[in-house]
């Protein structure tokens, strides 16, 4: 006589986020993984390394940097000049989009961030000094005039 098999029990479900926008992120306060949370909650428990990230309050814009110690992605109040890394201990300077311009390295052609009104910026894969902001090259200046 044929013995019943039981059948498979359904696996659950993978949770999917709203698309109404009722959810917001942040960074864990223990691993730095980015954690999804509902809006109007006020603290999250992360289900990695179980630490409770609080939520800062509604209405509070954030921005996010990646350390120039570590690689971490940071996320901090908009508006700080500056940034400390939980994991490395980098000061970060923090500067919004209207302050930064970029570069392609006059080397290796890497994308580089630097701060208005710099002269110059040092490439940190080949250490390249390029210059920025200086008035044109005497040959655009040649083309130009």
């Amino acid at each position: 006589m044929p013995v019943p098999l039981a059948p498979y029990p359904t696996p659950p479900t993978p949770f999917t986020p709203p698309s109404n926008g009722t959810q917001s992120q942040l960074v864990c306060s223990g691993c730095r993984n980015l954690l999804l949370y509902p809006v109007g909650a006020t603290s999250v428990c992360c289900a990695v390394c179980n630490a409770v990230t609080a939520v800062p309050p509604p209405g509070t814009e954030m921005a996010q940097l990646v350390c120039g110690g570590c690689h971490t992605l940071l996320m901090y109040i908009r508006g700080a000049t500056s940034v400390q890394c939980s994991c490395c201990h980098t000061v970060n300077l923090a500067m919004e989009a209207n302050q930064v311009a970029h570069v392609n390295c006059g080397n290796c052609r890497m994308l580089l961030m630097y701060q208005y009104g710099a002269r110059s910026v040092k490439c940190a894969v080949c250490n390249f000094v390029t210059s920025v902001g200086v008035a044109t090259s005497t040959a655009e200046q040649k083309f130009n005039s």
